[in-house]
């Protein structure tokens, strides 16, 4: 049989390190599975353990033939951060942020890139963001669910400047510059009741723009 894979993230108290409070949530459905010990894990061809916060080895379980992964193991080898927020029951995984990211699955642009050579700035990795050298148009979806965009911007070897419109009727939201002495910068817009956002790059001849996906959010 073909067996599946996927990472598990359902209670945090098997694999986020909580409270015992946690077992008390009315939405626990309690199952037969199996910690299957001969399973092994590699990473880009190198092998890779799985191990608790403490250092303990932490098993894969298997359950109904699927195979699920401990996730806060699997983010500590692939480098991803990982966090429990109890208020919400939520597994928090990669960069923070308050509010949701403006990559919403949307044809947003087309020089979004994952490529690590192009991801980083300052040495941070940012994992997904939109780069470009020269003149760029994006295009945002809040769809009127939110009342702020907050839009992380860095120039790039010359300062640039951000002309952002309401989609719909062309009316100009915000006009920002970004020099290149201003690092990343945060650009804080208010969107409320909008539907389609344009962001034009308006870049000096060798300049170009940096924004990430991570970072930048509505609320």
């Amino acid at each position: 049989m073909k067996r599946k894979w996927t990472v598990l993230m359902m209670s945090a108290a098997l694999f986020v390190s909580t409270s015992v409070g946690v077992y008390a949530g009315t939405n626990l459905q309690e199952i037969k599975a199996y910690l299957n010990g001969n399973i092994k894990i590699k990473v880009d061809g190198k092998p890779a353990p799985l191990v608790d916060d403490k250092g303990k080895p932490v098993l894969p379980i298997v359950y109904n033939s699927t195979t699920y992964l401990p996730v806060r193991a699997v983010s500590d080898v692939l480098g991803v951060a990982v966090d429990w927020d109890a208020a919400s029951s939520t597994v928090l995984l990669g960069e923070k942020v308050d509010g949701v990211s403006i990559d919403t699955g949307d044809d947003i642009s087309i020089h979004i890139t994952k490529d690590p050579d192009l991801t980083k700035y300052n040495g941070k990795d940012y994992k997904t963001v939109i780069t470009y050298m020269g003149n760029d148009s994006i295009v945002l979806y809040p769809k009127k669910k939110y009342q702020k965009l907050y839009l992380q911007t860095a120039a790039l070897g010359k300062d640039v400047e951000l002309i952002i419109r309401d989609s719909d009727t062309f009316r100009s939201l915000k006009t920002a510059t970004v020099a290149v002495a201003d690092g990343l910068k945060t650009i804080e817009v208010d969107i409320g009741g909008l539907d389609t956002i344009s962001v034009m790059v308006e870049s000096q001849t060798d300049g170009g723009y940096f924004i990430p996906l991570t970072t930048s959010y509505f609320k």
